[in-house]
């Protein structure tokens, strides 16, 4: 009956009653934390758009091969798979706040060894040890960002913190064109040195500290996070009754392996593949190849470009306001669905181009179509697979699953970045063929089998996967 008044309820209603949640959620500690979020979001964009401006400077100053810059290029998706598989353990042991210091210590170290770099080996260590950063960060932001924000307000929060790394790769870009590429590595160690200080007024999960037997320390955190006038004893007694329920339902399987137990079964599946469904539907191949896409087709690359990063950014602003107001599964099929049409007419306007058909309108729908997919990856597949996977698994196996999620991220990523560019001199028309069906499928695995976790508590929605 519940559900039915839910669903029964009107936009403006759902909207005043965000709102009023946002008002209540706004003590300083939060906000603090929400920045931190944002910060190292943003800090994630930086270095994934710091290769392409900066290419021809740095082969040029250092005397680079085409081998060397795209062993620095590629270095980054080692870092990745590395920083995937100490990431769980990690947060587990020392915490998800000193996790953070860790991430944003190697952050700024990496940006300055490329920075003062002389020699290949230091620009590739400091590449190297971003991308560790980054693969532990990956899970870790959303994770803690879910972990600390009330039920009502934890999707538009987490969202708008993953707006920012959109917002990082965009401001590199543009910062790319007119400095010098030693300068824009030190300016991109400054979001991380901005959140290092910050650190030492952010709170711990109370989630974590349940985990790990610190219960007096629960209700405490909860106080700081809700205010202190804030009623918190449901909330502390429902995390604190979920972590001693999991604890007694644990039967000696220890470590990794536990995550592969029958019970988990559904949620591993649903995290994994949300995780790795925009790699695998062609994402690293659109944002790498960007140019040889327009190129090949006419378009301008400059207004290409343009038109893609501001369509992507307003989509990113809608899908955090719609969030938790329309649900996690509904943006996830619209967002799907756009990326599928994308694909097909990017399918299109190849074939087209191949067989000298409406050359006038080719480069129109080219266009359209790489927008259309940028777009509908902004308004949903962006974020709400990491939203997701940090609300599904109980908090004995998040350092797992957060492995494991990362690692199907990396290796899908690298997997379609590699084989890109062979697979598009191949055929270009049928390599976003291949994009189009594995969205396709994607859609239909969302449709089928991706619940709507909006509204819920974590246990309530950890509850739901694990059986």
């Amino acid at each position: 009956m519940a559900e039915e008044v839910s669903l029964l309820s009107s936009p403006s209603e759902s909207s005043t009653s965000l709102l009023s949640e946002i008002s209540n959620a706004s003590t300083g500690p939060f906000v603090l934390a929400f920045t931190v979020g944002s910060c190292g979001a943003f800090a994630f964009g930086c270095i994934i758009g710091y290769s392409a401006p900066t290419q021809s400077s740095i082969m040029k100053d250092l005397n680079l091969s085409i081998a060397d810059y795209s062993l620095f290029g590629s270095i980054l998706t080692v870092g990745l798979i590395l920083g995937a598989l100490i990431c769980g353990k990690l947060t587990d042991l020392v915490g998800r706040v000193n996790t953070i210091w860790i991430t944003n210590i190697l952050f700024v170290i990496g940006w300055f060894a490329i920075a003062f770099a002389k020699a290949v080996w230091l620009l590739d260590l400091g590449r190297l040890l971003q991308g560790i950063s980054i693969g532990i960060s990956a899970y870790l932001g959303p994770v803690y960002i879910t972990e600390i924000a009330p039920r009502k307000l934890r999707g538009a929060v987490c969202s708008m913190s993953q707006l920012f790394t959109g917002v990082g790769i965009s401001v590199v870009y543009a910062l790319g064109t007119v400095v010098a590429w030693r300068n824009l590595a030190i300016l991109g160690s400054i979001p991380s040195l901005m959140i290092l200080p910050l650190l030492f007024f952010i709170p711990e999960s109370p989630r974590w500290l349940a985990k790990v037997g610190r219960e007096k320390e629960v209700e405490e955190i909860l106080l700081r996070l809700r205010g202190a006038n804030s009623d918190v004893s449901d909330e502390a007694g429902e995390i604190l009754a979920y972590t001693e329920h999991v604890k007694q339902q644990g039967d000696g399987d220890r470590g990794f392996l536990k995550l592969f137990q029958r019970k988990y079964t559904f949620s591993l599946t649903i995290g994994v593949a949300l995780i790795a469904l925009p790699q695998l539907g062609g994402l690293s191949g659109y944002s790498f190849y960007t140019d040889s896409i327009f190129i090949s087709t006419g378009v301008s690359s400059d207004v290409g470009f343009i038109s893609t990063s501001i369509i992507q950014m307003l989509a990113g602003v809608l899908g955090t306001a719609l969030v938790d107001v329309s649900g996690r599964r509904s943006l996830l099929l619209v967002s799907q669905a756009g990326m599928f049409l994308g694909c097909l007419a990017t399918a299109v306007s190849f074939f087209l181009k191949e067989n000298h058909c409406w050359e006038t309108g080719t480069p129109i729908l080219a266009l359209i179509s790489v927008t259309l997919y940028f777009g509908s990856y902004g308004l949903g597949m962006g974020s709400i697979p990491s939203i997701i996977a940090s609300e599904i698994y109980p908090v004995d196996v998040k350092g797992a699953a957060g492995t494991m999620c990362g690692l199907a991220s990396s290796i899908s990523s690298w997997l379609v970045a590699y084989s890109f560019g062979f697979l598009f001199q191949w055929s270009a028309t049928g390599t976003f063929l291949m994009f189009t069906t594995v969205t396709g499928i994607g859609f239909v695995f969302i449709a089928k089998l991706v619940p709507e976790t909006k509204g819920k508590s974590l246990e309530e929605i950890q509850s739901l996967f694990s059986f």
